[in-house]
């Protein structure tokens, strides 16, 4: 079944966006091609433009500090692992702990890398980086593909505490999912007073793996998933089947 993940706040749809980012930069450095390679550095400048624009690490040392006393919480509770509750936290101020010796602005050594700003000036320009334009970046892409990873990775370091923060965040607040069977009546579900302030994130995922796509919009009243018809051609259509699907709300 295919997964549907809607966040219910801008601060977890930036966090879902760096992880498929971060996802990203890592599978395709792995690999040996230059176009895998081409691929992860415009990735890490998504990354790069990402974290410019906010205050990504103060904000997840803040969440992480919430998390860590939720979780201190805990302690004493006979239902709870009391081994997995200490490496959580543990793994969680190893995470603080890195994030907050991170020095100056985010990403500033990528931005001071003047060959590095020059191919990132060149991808909004269609074909912009072929080898007419960006000599030196042909020559990085015909380099042997253990020194393009090596150059990939020592760039991509300094942001793994970041990394590590998202993934840690993300995982926490799937981790806390309530889970339900629905049934959307001809393609639609509505749903009031349903308690949306305390969910950030709801994953769908289909059971009859009906060729469809869910439409979600949701506020502090209402609920609402209308499920379309997979089209590659055309506007897509509202389905008017009866969909069947799982439902989860994930809150912290």
């Amino acid at each position: 079944m295919i997964l549907y993940e809607h966040p219910l706040t801008e601060r977890i749809r930036v966090l879902l966006r760096l992880e498929a980012l971060f996802n990203r930069v890592t599978l395709s450095s792995a690999k040996d091609d230059d176009i895998d390679h081409h691929v992860a550095l415009f990735t890490l400048f998504e990354i790069l433009d990402i974290v410019s624009r906010i205050d990504i690490k103060s904000d997840l040392i803040r969440e992480l500090e919430r998390k860590k006393k939720t979780l201190e919480s805990l302690y004493g509770n006979p239902e709870i692992d009391e081994e997995t509750l200490n490496q959580t936290i543990s793994n969680i101020q190893t995470i603080s702990s890195n994030m907050l010796i991170m020095h100056g602005k985010i990403g500033e050594y990528l931005r001071e890398n003047e060959w590095l700003m020059a191919i990132k000036n060149r991808i909004y320009t269609p074909g912009g980086t072929f080898g007419f334009d960006l000599p030196s970046y042909h020559y990085w892409l015909n380099m042997d593909s253990t020194l393009r990873r090596e150059n990939i990775d020592k760039w991509l370091k300094p942001l793994l505490p970041i990394q590590a923060g998202v993934s840690i965040v993300l995982r926490l607040l799937r981790s806390n999912g309530k889970v339900t069977n629905e049934v959307a009546v001809l393609g639609v579900l509505h749903k009031t007073g349903w308690g949306s302030s305390a969910v950030h994130l709801l994953q769908i995922e289909i059971i009859d793996n009906f060729p469809c796509t869910p439409l979600i919009s949701a506020n502090k009243y209402a609920l609402n998933i209308r499920f379309m018809l997979f089209n590659q051609e055309e506007r897509p259509l509202p389905c008017e089947e009866k969909i069947n699907f799982t439902l989860t709300r994930c809150s912290y």
